[in-house]
């Protein structure tokens, strides 16, 4: 079997670049901080990835290794630590993927292959939401990895390729081609998924034509096919980036620095603006980094990319609510709050703003300023790439929209951005997700949990296994789309004058 014993208790298995020693945890085997691809140091952080070097005997795979370097996080009131982790845990072979497999796997498993969120800037494997027992279990062999973020990872400099931490994940879905026989998985059954920044990768990487054959499904949680900046936004976060540290923007300049000078650089580039005469902030400033493309995946994949690969996407009901309601902008919005948001993200925002009033009538100011800003972040990009892929034969497309509310910050958290993780990981019953400043809230039947999570994992797992989560298939007619809450409704283009608003 692949997944083996030797004198040791623990799993073995042998990869390209040497054996690796993991460790039984749950009924499964799981091996933490495997290289994929050699450490990005110096010149090197501005460089595409290169092939990690082989090693002697077997490396242990036991303990966390370091995460990509990274500022902290804070969402206000709000408790995002089982989302973000552990933050920067510091050393340079941080390219690394986790895989977590059943117990003396035999062979032919599915294979899923995570990419985490954190605004281009944050997150790694070590965070306790994605650990995946819950995948191992169901039979998947659940692979999730650090890439670049921040300025090594995206910022768009001369001298350097382009998206770079896109680029790791390409390098990762190569090493899992490669290697994941050897843990029980099956190379061409691999569905990459991902949510918020990861997922707008997972799009970049259905566009990439350096991807094509590593994938052959994908899920697209919470992100956006219209979410990369073009080279001219870039090279304002270029230019601020360069002054900011003092150095010519060029990838020479930026190679002699140290990695906490960049990130503390990084940092404060929050909130710069990215809005021209031509295009608007895809990211209304929220990040400064994000993919940098001539052509926006969703038009990519209009024009023929990712044929032949599943899609599954989707959003939160109520996206916008985690950049409101845990720094108490919720209650205090205003009409002219609403407005702006609307100015920021749309050519026609008085009519953009006339829509969500008689769609919504009788809603707050606060839903109306979160459902803008959710549509403007995540809808319409999503709504964008799913129409986009459902246009092309040869593939499935399914659509969902997530409306659980959560009870944190006493009820104002709802359907909110990342709500829907614990339930796709099956992880409801981490501690650090309840409570009054849990991303579960506090008042939550334990049961309800387990319930929703035991469907929804189960269709993120069908659908790897099968190419269908459960239900029809969206379509640029109906566009048929399952409301995931308490009960369970497949509708018929259940937001479409508010998707048309956009797609005007």
């Amino acid at each position: 079997m692949p997944v083996h014993h030797t004198r040791h208790p623990d799993p073995v298995v042998t990869t390209a670049q040497g054996a690796v020693r993991g460790l039984r945890q749950d009924g499964s085997a799981v091996f933490l901080n495997i290289p994929y691809a050699a450490p990005p140091v110096g010149a090197g952080r501005f460089a595409p990835p290169r092939p990690h070097a082989p090693w002697d005997g077997v490396r242990d795979a036991t303990t966390p290794g370091p995460t990509a370097p990274q500022s902290a996080r804070d969402l206000g009131s709000l408790d995002m630590t089982p989302y973000f982790g552990t933050g920067w845990s510091r050393g340079e072979d941080y390219l690394t993927v986790t895989v977590r497999t059943p117990a003396d796997a035999g062979g032919g498993l599915p294979v899923m292959v995570f990419v985490h969120g954190g605004g281009f800037v944050a997150g790694s494997t070590r965070s306790a939401l994605y650990d995946g027992a819950g995948f191992a279990r169901d039979g998947v062999v659940l692979v999730t990895l650090n890439y670049r973020l921040g300025i090594a990872g995206f910022l768009d400099l001369s001298g350097a390729p382009a998206n770079r931490g896109l680029l790791d994940v390409v390098a990762a879905l190569r090493w899992v081609r490669e290697n994941i026989a050897a843990f029980g998985g099956d190379p061409d059954r691999v569905t990459l998924f991902g949510q918020s920044a990861g997922a707008t990768v997972v799009g970049g990487v259905l566009a990439a034509p350096e991807a094509a054959g590593l994938v052959r499904r994908a899920i697209v949680q919470s992100g956006s096919g219209l979410g990369a900046f073009t080279t001219g936004q870039a090279a304002r976060v270029t230019r601020a980036a360069a002054a900011d540290l003092g150095v010519e923007p060029h990838a020479d300049a930026f190679a002699g620095l140290d990695d906490e000078r960049l990130v503390e650089t990084a940092a404060r580039l929050a909130g710069i603006s990215l809005r021209t005469a031509t295009h608007h902030d895809p990211l209304l400033g929220l990040s400064p980094f994000s993919l940098v493309l001539d052509t926006q995946p969703a038009a990519s994949v209009l024009a023929g990319a990712a044929s032949g690969v599943d899609l599954l996407i989707g959003t939160n009901t109520e996206e916008g609510n985690l950049y409101l309601a845990p720094v108490g902008r919720y209650a205090t919005s205003t009409d002219a709050d609403v407005d702006a948001t609307a100015a920021d993200a749309h050519p026609d925002p008085a009519r953009l703003v006339e829509t969500y009033r008689t769609t919504r009538p009788g809603a707050s100011t606060g839903a109306l300023r979160s459902a803008v800003m959710g549509d403007a972040l995540f809808g319409a990009g999503s709504w964008a790439l799913a129409s986009a892929h459902a246009a092309h034969s040869g593939a499935a497309t399914f659509g969902y929209e997530f409306a659980w509310r959560s009870g944190a910050l006493d009820g104002t958290l709802g359907a909110a951005h990342a709500v829907e993780l614990p339930f796709v990981f099956d992880r409801t019953d981490l501690p650090g997700l309840r409570g009054p400043h849990g991303l579960l809230g506090p008042d939550a039947p334990p049961a309800e949990l387990a319930g929703l999570a035991a469907r929804m994992h189960g269709s993120w797992v069908r659908f790897a296994e099968t190419g269908s989560p459960g239900w029809s298939p969206y379509d640029t007619g109906r566009r048929t789309t399952m409301r995931i809450g308490a009960e369970w409704t497949p509708t018929d283009d259940p937001r479409g004058p508010e998707r048309r608003a956009w797609a005007a």
